[in-house]
């Protein structure tokens, strides 16, 4: 049986490892500590970083075309690379967090946030309605707000 044979079946096993056996996954792939984020984000970084060891990471013209992209949204200044407009994800991004063995979905939208059916201005509000708490919203959803990066 070739080693690429069994990617498919060491993605699938994904979903039913333990976290603490994703994280150690995670050290092992990556060299480093996984960040702090949800279950969903280890799962389906792990399955793309399986996938780039075995099957090379992008194409050469992706990369490039990828990287024209970027110095067209920022004019060719490398300064700005690293700086977002705002601080909102895109709209249509989906936020997952666990809680308490419950999933939630929250999409990003045109005026905020949805959370089940619901619109909503903050996820500081969504994060409260979830947990009966007062949460930071960004810190909830794994989310780093740029202000506070160095």
């Amino acid at each position: 049986m070739k080693e690429h044979d069994q990617i498919p079946a060491r993605i699938a096993a994904l979903k039913t490892t333990p976290t603490t056996e994703l994280k150690k996954q995670w050290r092992e792939l990556f060299d480093h500590e996984p960040p702090p984020f949800n279950r969903r984000y280890l799962e389906s970084r792990l399955a793309y970083r399986i996938q780039e060891l075995a099957f090379g990471g992008l194409k050469p013209e992706t990369a490039r075309y990828l990287e024209k992209l970027g110095e067209d949204l920022d004019g060719g200044d490398p300064s700005r690379r690293r700086i977002r407009v705002d601080n909102v994800p895109i709209t249509g991004t989906r936020l997952l967090r666990e809680w308490q063995g419950v999933e939630h979905v929250v999409t990003v939208t045109n005026e905020g946030f949805e959370w089940q059916g619901r619109p909503y201005k903050s996820l500081s509000a969504i994060a409260r309605a979830i947990t009966g708490t007062r949460w930071n919203g960004w810190v909830f959803f794994g989310l780093k707000n740029y202000r506070r990066r160095t």
